[in-house]
């Protein structure tokens, strides 16, 4: 009895230093990502007419969050994109730009993570403007307070004055446009489970029946989810989830 006591306790032991192993694994993987901050950008990919995957950069004042993810998330979904449709983008090169870059003009689809923390100078919004009116598809992602979403809504305002930022239903085509999404009930940013996400967006001049020009993902981090998809950090489906909301978000944006 007590040798298997022993071995009881020492199986125990395995187990509990196991975990605390997983755990300040998983941890400091985490805290890393947060050192994005001091990241360096890789040159943007020189334009040959392919999808390529735009990451918008803005001014920070005093804190950042723009660059988050970047660039295993880019990574990941270019290939997972890459294989699965006939977009073939891009896959090992990505772009960011200045929301006022002319540049910016090449490309129908850009990504805006942490809208919480962005505040536009009146040449960044007329770029964002311009871009937005040429039929440019804006992906806004990862942001969850309250004073977040207030300071998005500002600063969404300074780009498009008149805009009506609306929710979306399953029922909308976005959901719909490669893979079938049955239900928008499930998902939330990985730092505030309390909520789920929820799914907005901005029409041309106001009109449910014109495009899209803005989709919004409101208490949810897709960036976050597909950055670490490799590393089993999150649960599956999440990370399902954020590939399949992605790559509707894509093919929508070429296809309208």
């Amino acid at each position: 009895m007590r040798a298997m006591r022993a071995m009881r306790r020492r199986r125990w032991r395995t187990f509990v230093l196991g975990t605390l192993v997983l755990a300040a694994t998983t941890v400091a993987a985490r805290a890393g990502a947060q050192r994005w901050r001091r990241f360096t950008a890789e040159p943007n990919a020189s334009y040959d007419g392919r999808f390529t995957f735009v990451r918008l950069s803005y001014t920070v004042y005093g804190h950042s969050g723009w660059e988050f993810d970047y660039p295993a998330m880019e990574r990941n979904f270019m290939t997972i994109l890459n294989d699965l449709t006939t977009v073939h983008p891009h896959v090992r090169e990505s772009n960011i730009h200045a929301m006022d870059d002319p540049e910016l003009g090449r490309y129908p689809i850009a990504y805006l993570s942490e809208p919480g923390w962005w505040h536009p100078d009146s040449s960044q919004a007329a770029g964002l403007r311009t871009w937005l009116a040429k039929g440019g598809f804006l992906i806004v992602d990862d942001f969850f307070y309250p004073a977040q979403w207030n300071n998005f809504e500002r600063s969404m305002k300074q780009v498009l004055p008149n805009a009506k930022i609306v929710p979306l239903e399953v029922t909308h085509p976005i959901f719909n446009s490669f893979f079938r999404i049955e239900t928008l009930k499930g998902m939330h940013h990985p730092d505030r489970e309390d909520a789920l996400a929820e799914y907005k967006g901005i029409y041309e001049d106001n009109d449910p029946s014109k495009r899209l020009m803005v989709i919004i993902n409101y208490n949810n981090d897709i960036g976050d989810y597909m950055e670490w998809s490799g590393q089993g950090y999150y649960a599956i489906n999440f990370s399902n989830d954020a590939y399949k909301l992605a790559t509707n978000y894509v093919v929508y944006g070429l296809t309208h």
